[in-house]
């Protein structure tokens, strides 16, 4: 089972023959299992040079930076091996089709709102928040363009988050979301939460053909994938919503797991490697898929997603987004 890695000290990553190590400041050396290793994550200052990025990169292993408050800034993405310059084609013939864009963004906020009230069902006294959401939900097939869709998406959003002081328990308060930044703890949670999930998605369309650079629900843009964004829509509430409430309300995380800086509020380490833990359990679960007949794990599901959309694009099998059946 391929896991990611994760790096939260300061020191140095470096290429002794066929392996990769990570050296802290006391000279202490971990060796990184790259046969197993998918993507590692630097949330401490490291120094590394060219021997170890050319042997990563052959590996196919993707590296993600990461700042002092747990802001994803960038990756180290290798070379793709798997392109296809036909599918590229395809994908851009899709955003500049008014309706085949219109038609995929839509899948993507259908499913998220599916799964947000998938969530709130598993919770009492939410059922006027199911209804508002269920109002909203019906506006997506009606909507234009991507603007209103967007608009219809956001609002959604507010109706979820206003339901959360129903959910988390342990006096974690939570007013609504602000991410610019986050000035509490859920708004850390989610932020993070959020960043991850992007990575997450960004490896799982690195195995495939997509260009990520090419989206849908969300305007291509420079310096960012806006297809990872796009999938995420659909496992944000899947996978990380979930998470936050598991360890907020069976007190895994605490106070003691924030840092204060101004008006910012963002995990610190010890936050960081509980959500991380959590995460990447969620991440491995499995579930018996009713159309494959065997279990796939909640990131296998995200790289189904991947060939479900490249299927689409092919004009093979109309896209229909993943909705939890369990």
């Amino acid at each position: 089972m391929n896991k990611d890695y994760y790096i939260f000290s300061n020191g140095k990553l470096r290429r002794k023959e066929n392996t990769v190590y990570f050296e802290d400041v006391n000279e202490n050396k971990k060796f990184i299992p790259v046969e197993t290793v998918e993507k590692i994550h630097v949330f401490g200052e490291v120094d590394l040079n060219n021997k170890f990025l050319s042997f990563i990169a052959l590996h196919g292993i993707i590296l993600n930076f990461y700042n002092y408050y747990g802001y994803y800034i960038g990756s180290f993405y290798p070379r793709k091996k798997n392109v296809s310059g036909f599918l590229l084609v395809k994908q851009a013939q899709s955003y500049s089709d008014n309706a085949q864009r219109l038609y995929l963004a839509k899948c993507f906020v259908e499913s998220a709102t599916y799964h947000i009230i998938r969530n709130l069902r598993e919770y009492k006294d939410t059922d006027e928040e199911i209804q508002r959401i269920g109002l909203e939900r019906e506006n997506i097939a009606t909507a234009n363009d991507i603007e209103t869709l967007m608009g219809i998406e956001g609002r959604i959003r507010r109706i979820y988050y206003s339901a959360f002081s129903k959910i988390l328990k342990n006096d974690f308060n939570f007013e609504g979301r602000n991410k610019k930044p986050p000035k509490d703890p859920i708004n850390a949670l989610i932020s993070f939460g959020n960043m991850q999930m992007y990575t997450t998605v960004l490896g799982e369309i690195y195995k495939t053909q997509l260009d990520p650079t090419i989206s849908y629900l969300h305007e291509p843009s420079t310096k960012r994938f806006s297809l990872s964004l796009d999938i995420a829509e659909i496992f944000k509430p899947l996978i990380v919503d979930p998470v936050i409430f598991r360890l907020i309300n069976n007190r895994v995380i605490n106070e003691n797991d924030f840092d204060y800086e101004e008006d910012l509020c963002f995990l610190n380490d010890s936050g960081k490697k509980k959500f991380i833990k959590e995460y990447e359990n969620k991440l491995h679960t499995t579930v018996k898929h009713r159309k494959l007949n065997r279990s796939v794990s909640y990131k296998g599901f995200i790289l189904l997603e991947c060939y479900k959309l490249i299927k689409h694009l092919l004009g093979d099998e109309i896209y229909k987004p993943l909705k939890a059946w369990w």
